[in-house]
């Protein structure tokens, strides 16, 4: 009883002060994100109000947070809608992971940690956190932006690349035999294929699982079912290596028609409630303590991780024939690492890669999810404002040159050569 009174306690305060920061970011007008992050780490361990028996039914719920976020997301799209956009922005992962692996790759190896850090690196700043982008995208309004479909592509591109990446790294993390870790490769692959073929190829099949379309709408019903089997989904992808939030985004594409809608609808409060918690866990999970000694590094990395996501979504949304603005907003929408990053980088430090090797990545992954909603949030004016400046910029002062003038002859009047400006345009005379 007592501790149940500590959990309430606990949840009701951080509940309150995390609606209090949520306003006063509506209030200035940007993502809560930051906000959320920062609180998490004054109520982790090391910070000004450390929790204690709210802790664990936080963790679950950061994890459900990420689910239903990806679920969410994936009912915005048809599974038509998916494999059209990943077919176009296939040599955009193709550029997007090499690209933003190499930062972490090259520090791993510059600070002397070895080949095994330096794939963990690798894939701490190659993958983008698909939880914090689809938040801010619902926050800034931009789910029916043009450029959103390049950057969900992206994303499914990279977790789809996780599918495979995660059972190779605990294979070489574990000191598996070549054959033991085909073996899991495989089970993880097959796993996949399976899920996608059931998504694109049965979808009606599992709309009739969450609700009959023919009948009338029974909101309790259709939340029941659909979170019902997203978490088993989500628990099955999870048991086979498979990301759990692959699935959930998978169920999301699979549910179409009224009952997408129904579910989206029903759907929406408990996924503002557990993002929330799931934003606040990132802050808890780390120590402010280990920030200060890796802070350089981190802050160098993140650095390069802006400039490589931006490329990777400005060059993407190019060649789907996207304006500039849009460009820069999905290159933007991009630069928020998170929860694969902290997966990646816990399975290294429990295996005694190095023990520096988790205050880093989590000091990257911070800021990171910082710099993320903040980049997407003002991505837009100022490239408004630099786009703007560029066309109100004057020309170049021409440089003309002055005829001398000649005598009158009595074969031709006088006359003054034209004036030629510096673009070699004629101007008139005099």
């Amino acid at each position: 009883m007592e501790h149940t009174a500590s959990i309430f306690l606990e949840l009701g305060a951080v509940l309150f002060t995390l609606g209090v920061l949520g306003h006063i970011a509506n209030w200035i007008g940007i993502s809560p994100i930051p906000f959320y992050l920062i609180a998490g780490l004054a109520f982790g361990h090391g910070g000004l109000l450390p929790l204690g028996a709210s802790e664990e039914f936080i963790e679950t719920g950061a994890e459900i947070g990420v689910v239903l976020l990806l679920l969410t997301l994936g009912l915005e799209y048809t599974a038509d809608e998916l494999v059209h956009e990943l077919r176009r922005q296939a040599p955009a992962g193709a550029l997007d992971l090499p690209l933003n692996a190499a930062p972490g790759v090259a520090a791993a190896l510059i600070l002397g940690w070895g080949w095994q850090a330096a794939v963990v690196m690798g894939g701490v700043t190659a993958i983008s956190s698909s939880g914090i982008i689809a938040k801010v995208l619902g926050d800034l309004g931009r789910l029916g932006n043009r450029e959103t479909p390049v950057v969900l592509s992206v994303l499914v591109l990279e977790d789809l690349a996780m599918a495979v990446y995660l059972p190779i790294l605990t294979a070489l993390l574990a000191n598996m035999t070549i054959a033991r870790g085909s073996l899991t490769l495989a089970v993880a692959l097959g796993a996949l294929v399976a899920v996608l073929y059931i998504a694109l190829r049965h979808s009606s099949k599992v709309t009739r699982l969450v609700f009959n379309p023919a009948s009338d709408r029974n909101d309790e019903i259709i939340l029941l079912r659909a979170l019902g089997l997203t978490l088993l989904v989500a628990g099955v992808a999870q048991q086979l290596q498979v990301s759990a939030a692959v699935g959930a985004f998978l169920v999301g594409i699979a549910l179409s028609g009224p009952v997408a809608e129904g579910a989206r609808e029903v759907l929406a409060p408990l996924r503002d409630l557990f993002a929330t918690v799931f934003f606040v866990f990132f802050g808890l999970s780390t120590d402010p303590a280990d920030i200060p000694p890796v802070l350089l590094a981190a802050s160098l990395l993140a650095i390069a991780g802006v400039a490589t996501k931006m490329i990777t979504g400005w060059w993407a949304a190019r060649r789907a024939g996207i304006g500039t603005l849009g460009r820069f907003r999905a290159g933007a929408a991009l630069v928020a690492r998170g929860e694969f990053s902290i997966v990646i980088a816990g399975l290294a430090v429990a295996a005694g890669i190095n023990p520096r090797l988790g205050p880093l990545a989590a000091s990257y992954v911070l800021l990171m999810a910082v710099l993320g909603p903040l980049a997407a949030r003002f991505v837009e004016p100022v490239t408004r404002a630099a786009l703007r400046r560029r066309d109100r910029k004057p020309p170049t002062a021409a440089t003309t040159t002055v005829p001398t003038p000649t005598a009158p002859t009595a074969t031709a009047p006088a006359t003054t050569a034209p004036a030629t400006t510096a673009a070699g345009d004629a101007a008139p005379a005099g």
